[in-house]
């Protein structure tokens, strides 16, 4: 009975949905891919793939007018009587024969500047038409590489999960999505995804949405991880030239003029390409505009090439985008990546108004069985047909993953992988299980990448152990690692444990238990890294670290309790002491000596910043995101930052159950975060950070508010929002009042890409401001100056910031060098 009923079902689909298909293609036989085909006078439609072939699926096999409109070729329009159905329709589309319009040219002044200045005018108008609507989506992917190393930089890549062939290239990434759409402009946006499929993995849910696919010409910016300056900005003209190539009637008879937009000056944000304006109204016909990946600051992308179509509708006067396309290609190291985003928007329903209750915080949801949906689904709501590589590549992985699913298969790459060798006793093993989800892993006794040094232990090196056993469906992941660390110069093995649970993805709630003995340095935050402090000591014989021993056990518990706002608790008992320096070891010999290992008098070798004691510390805290919206998806919830709204985070910590009652105390405290991109200008950042002590007079050192200062002038950790650039580590450690302020902006290019042959290096100019109000000090604060994106090619990872130290007056001024990859 049931396959009775499926076999009715799909009659009744055939006969009452009407396939019209077939290839489009030049008069040279080229076939056109990204051709715009939709009924006229409505926006129900669909495109050609990259072999010029299409499918239209019909409700209604009456008299139907098709429009085939691509730019640069003649439109199109072909009546569809009562045809049998499938219908195959091959069309041969004609290069437009252009011819520039009768124009009044005054003295000076390029013609074309006139059609800009009236689609400039006429934006806010055009753009309002198409403000709220509904509509269906689709979005299709795809990734190539081509030229990967077997191994690179001593790692081996393999065949990425067979995704290479002999030659080391092949389609890596392949999905797509159908979905439903609300939105309004700006930025409200409610999705629900219908079906999502990616090659090879029959579980996998695709990323692709109409979240990041909103290209919008009629704002001033568009969005491309930079600003890029829209060819009919407001300000447009400081960035660009026009050049009327051509004029040419649709099949309405409106007049469309193509226009070339060519940049001003080359190291902006800025298209270069094409632009077709419609005669009268000045609405956007189509864009076809190319993106440097120098001038978005990207500079491991080579090229990225936006196409957008649109098509009018008599009925409702608005012109609206139904095809849009992104092809990029990049490469670093030899290697090469290719990729190609297609957007299909279709049925549009635009509205005045929304209900109040239509845009909430949750943005994008998927329906149940979104990724189950069977091929006789897909064939039906597909608009753009597979090409034959694709189909290829879906029956290829879909192949593949029957395979490597299966536990013989599992279990056979394990054991080639699990093979023990004599000298991973030295270099670390690791055991995997990949079917059962879990892995132990040993880090070997010459850990060489953990290696060391500082004037309490010496040489330091670690080793240890660790389990990890995951689930990809519900989130739920554990680990327990121990870390063994042994000071040659101190002659001690410290040993410390750790479990921790993440429960699920969804609200992410985590424990963790964690105890031991440690070395640390006194500012948790631990603002000199170990690679900068041993090249630090040893070439400089400066020992800026500075570091006390602990036993410790601490338990934490976290979780997002409501969207936006993450709560946190731990209890901690640490039982404290005090650490010499055992070495006077350096490479570089000279008849300085090391400072002590005490901050507070690091002349006196034999005084101790604390006595030693234990204590019980308790602590509370929330982060609060004010306008979080988010990405419900089945394997995890995507929490998306509104940047219209700071970030809050609040903390209680209590002190109790000291060896000595003087060293119990309250604390609160609370850290503003802030970041905002300003139009083509910038990014702008900014982070407060502000506490108080109660009944704190005779603390631990240890518990002090300790700012990250640095002394080294080079700065690896990128934290340029939370720490100072020549304030020494523990000058200013209080347990009392404090205020911290850091604000920095990025210009990102915006200044220095206006000023020839500084604007071929492509830096950006970054200006900062950072201070610390204390009791009993004057504000400590800086001035830096510096650039940043500085390098070669596509390898631009140095920073530079010339800084000015005030503090009742001038005090010293530096040069930081920053690292970033």
């Amino acid at each position: 009975m049931q396959k009775i009923l499926l076999t009715l079902t799909l009659c009744y689909s055939l006969i009452s949905v009407a396939q019209i298909k077939g290839t489009v293609k030049d008069e040279n036989g080229k076939p056109l891919p990204y051709v715009n085909i939709y009924i006229e006078n409505t926006y129900i439609g669909t495109t050609s793939n990259e072999l010029g072939n299409y499918e239209l699926n019909l409700n209604d096999k009456k008299n139907v007018h098709l429009i085939f409109q691509h730019l640069g070729f003649k439109t199109q329009k072909h009546l569809i009587a009562n045809a049998n159905t499938p219908y195959q329709l091959d069309i041969t589309l004609i290069e437009e024969n252009y011819e520039l319009k009768e124009l009044v040219i005054n003295t000076g002044e390029n013609p074309t500047n006139e059609i800009i200045k009236q689609a400039i005018a006429s934006r806010k108008k055009n753009a309002a038409k198409t403000d709220k609507f509904e509509a269906d989506f689709y979005s299709r992917g795809i990734f190539r590489v081509k030229d990967i190393p077997k191994k690179f930089m001593g790692v081996e890549i393999g065949d990425m999960e067979g995704n290479l062939d002999s030659t080391r290239s092949g389609i890596i990434y392949q999905s797509e999505t159908v979905s439903k759409i609300k939105f309004e402009k700006p930025d409200n946006l409610k999705e629900e995804i219908i079906a999502s499929k990616i090659a090879g993995d029959d579980n996998g849910f695709s990323y692709n949405t109409a979240l990041n696919t909103n290209y919008d010409f009629y704002e001033n910016y568009v969005a491309f991880g930079i600003n890029m300056v829209s060819p009919i900005a407001d300000n447009a003209f400081n960035y660009y030239k026009y050049k009327l190539e051509s004029t040419f009637l649709d099949e309405k008879n409106q007049l469309i003029n193509k226009i070339k937009v060519t940049p001003k000056r080359d190291k902006e944000p800025v298209f270069e390409g094409f632009i077709y304006i419609v005669e009268d109204s000045w609405a956007i016909y189509g864009i076809d505009l190319d993106i440097k990946g120098y001038r978005m600051q990207e500079p491991i992308l080579e090229t990225m090439k936006l196409t957008q179509n649109f098509s009018y509708n008599e009925n409702t006067k608005i012109w609206a985008k139904n095809i849009q396309s992104l092809d990029f290609s990049a490469g670093i190291f030899g290697m090469k990546f290719t990729g190609k985003f297609t957007h299909v928007f279709s049925n549009y329903v635009f509205k005045e108004t929304f209900d109040k209750k239509t845009f909430g915080k949750e943005i994008v949801s998927f329906a149940q069985n979104a990724n189950k949906k069977e091929e006789s689904f897909w064939n039906t709501a597909r608009p753009v047909p597979l090409t034959t590589e694709e189909l290829n590549n879906y029956t290829k992985k879909d192949s593949i993953q029957t395979i490597r699913k299966s536990v013989t298969y599992m279990d056979s790459i394990d054991a080639k992988g699990n093979r023990f060798k004599i000298q991973k006793i030295l270099t670390g093993y690791t055991y995997k299980n990949s079917f059962k989800k879990w892995s132990f892993n040993y880090q070997g006794l010459m850990n060489l990448s953990s290696l060391s040094f500082n004037t309490v232990q010496g040489w330091n090196l670690d080793s240890g152990f660790s389990y990890r056993k995951w689930n990809d469906e519900n989130g739920k992941y554990t680990s327990i690692t121990s870390t063994f660390n042994y000071g040659f110069a101190e002659e001690r093995l410290r040993i410390k444990g750790n479990y921790y649970h993440r429960f699920n993805n969804q609200n992410n709630a985590y424990i963790s238990l964690s105890g031991g003995s440690s070395i640390n340095q006194f500012n948790n935050s631990e603002p000199i890294s170990s690679t900068i402090n041993t090249v630090s000591t040893l070439f400089f014989k400066n020992n800026f670290m500075k570091l006390y021993n602990k036993e410790f056990a601490e338990i934490n518990y976290g979780r997002e309790v409501t969207n936006g706002i993450f709560v946190s608790g731990r209890v901690l008992y640490e039982n404290r002491r005090a650490l010499f320096n055992n070495t006077d070891y350096t490479l570089i010999k000279n008849d300085d000596a090391y400072f002590s290992n005490d901050p507070l008098q690091p002349n006196n070798d034999t005084s101790t910043p604390f006595q030693k004691h234990h204590i019980i510390k308790g602590q509370i805290g929330t982060r609060i995101r004010f306008g979080q919206k988010y990405i419900s998806r089945p394997d995890g919830k995507i929490n998306i930052q509104n940047d219209d709204y700071p970030v809050l985070s609040l903390s209680y910590e209590k002190a109790f159950g000291g060896t000595n009652k003087n060293y119990q105390y309250d604390f609160i405290g609370a850290v503003v975060d802030y970041s905002k991109t300003i139009g083509n200008k910038g990014d702008f950042g900014l982070r407060f950070k502000a506490g108080k002590f109660f009944n704190a007079e005779n603390i631990s050192f240890v518990d002090y508010k300790h700012f990250n200062g640095n002394q080294t002038h080079v700065n690896m950790m990128n934290n340029s929002l939370n720490a100072f650039n020549l304030l020494p580590y523990y000058s200013h450690s209080t347990n009392d009042a404090y205020l911290e302020t850091h604000i920095e902006h990025n210009f990102k290019g915006y200044i220095m890409n206006k000023i020839p042959l500084l604007n071929k290096l492509q830096w950006n100019l970054i200006g900062g401001f950072h201070q610390i109000n204390v009791p009993n000090f004057k504000p400590y604060q800086e001035v830096t100056v510096g650039f940043d994106n500085i390098g070669w090619g596509k390898f631009r990872f140095l920073r530079i910031d010339y800084v000015r130290s005030y503090q009742n007056g001038f005090q010293g001024d530096g040069v930081m060098f920053g690292l970033k990859f």
